[in-house]
């Protein structure tokens, strides 16, 4: 019998033990919709003739006075580019760290999540929608300082704090501001994120990360352009930038029915991720179903994510999973050596863990990831 998508979305809520936090947080105030929070003097900013250059990411939106970014969080006030999006999240949670989806970083651990409203692309798929096309003055925020989520984070005893939901990338200051004090007290960083974010600020934010799962959504310009309203070369070079600088990489690639699945080009991606040294970073292939501008569409059929996996694995990427299908086997982690089990998972609950400082208890190999 088939599942429908909500019902198995509940199934690995129940099944995680994941905490959706209540209305009041505490260490934070009360559901806030003051507009004075987050303007914070924006970081990367270039006065031009135009008027101000936000260069965060490759949209380099320019405004005048008054104006909005393309990703919802920035705007000039007093002839300087200032945040919106500073100590006001609008999702705060507790994820078990598959939900990222993170496989082989920390597996069975928990992420304390924070996401404020905006995404510096427009993804007719996006299931975040509702906050990540807004600004933050229209949503409901909670009032949390960056230190306020560190201390939040240790009281759950979550190892890491992630930065997810809508697009980290547009609230930069916030995330870097608490990402700093996180290292400090032994919290590891998160970015789920869509890669478009210029080098520079990449490469900064990179000396407080731990780990990323980067979507990459499609291998195809046009199609890029015409699905998110983004470019696929700058999001290659965002994970040239994570592989340069240590950062722990998975990617996320969701198929969608008729403008992500054709097998040629899942091929050219497999092959170019094989090539550029990205052959033991988890690739995630992504059931697509009917959500937003995109709800027209079906799911992606079974047949469709098993060839792509087995597609991924003869070009030599050496962990494929297959992920938003329930009982699904190709959501455990196989050692690549002996082709034994070593985790198994159910929906985002680990039922067994057969490896020991990053090796497999049945051949002794190491297993690519971060274990400890």
């Amino acid at each position: 019998m088939k599942m429908k998508k909500r019902e198995f979305i509940r199934k690995c809520f129940l099944a995680s033990g994941c905490i959706m936090l209540p209305d009041y947080l505490p260490g934070a105030e009360a559901y806030s919709d003051q507009k004075d929070t987050g303007l914070k003097e924006a970081m990367f900013q270039e006065e031009t003739p135009r008027g101000i250059m936000c260069r965060i990411c490759p949209n380099e939106c320019v405004l005048k006075e008054g104006e909005l970014s393309q990703c919802h969080n920035r705007k000039v006030v007093k002839s300087k580019l200032r945040t919106l999006a500073y100590g006001n999240p609008c999702s705060v949670n507790i994820d078990p760290i598959e939900k990222k989806p993170l496989y082989h970083f920390f597996p069975g651990s928990k992420a304390y999540s924070i996401a404020t409203a905006g995404c510096n692309l427009a993804c007719l798929n996006c299931q975040n929608w509702s906050i990540s096309q807004t600004s933050p003055d229209k949503t409901r925020n909670y009032s949390f300082s960056p230190d306020k989520v560190v201390e939040e984070s240790i009281r759950t005893n979550c190892k890491s704090i992630a930065y997810t939901y809508s697009e980290p990338v547009t609230f930069y200051e916030y995330a870097w501001d608490t990402a700093r004090l996180a290292r400090s007290a032994g919290i590891k960083n998160i970015f789920k994120s869509n890669g478009y974010i210029n080098r520079e600020p990449l490469e900064k934010i990179c000396g407080v990360l731990d780990a990323a799962n980067v979507d990459l959504k499609s291998f195809n310009d046009t199609t890029y352009l015409r699905l998110s309203g983004g470019k696929l070369q700058p999001v290659l070079e965002s994970l040239k930038v994570y592989r340069d600088k240590g950062v722990w990489l998975e990617i996320t690639n969701l198929i969608v029915p008729s403008w992500t699945d054709k097998y040629e080009e899942i091929k050219a991606m497999c092959n170019w991720l094989v090539k550029n040294g990205f052959s033991e970073n988890p690739l995630h292939f992504s059931r697509f179903y009917p959500v937003y501008r995109l709800e027209q569409l079906p799911p992606t059929p079974l047949e469709t994510l098993t060839t792509a996996a087995k597609i991924a694995t003869d070009e030599g990427m050496k962990y494929v999973y297959v992920g938003n299908v329930p009982g699904n086997e190709m959501a455990d982690t196989k050692c690549p050596h002996c082709g034994t089990v070593i985790i198994k998972r159910t929906g985002y609950r680990i039922d067994f863990n057969r490896t020991k400082d990053g090796k497999c208890l049945t051949c002794n190999r190491p297993v690519a990831g971060v274990w400890q």
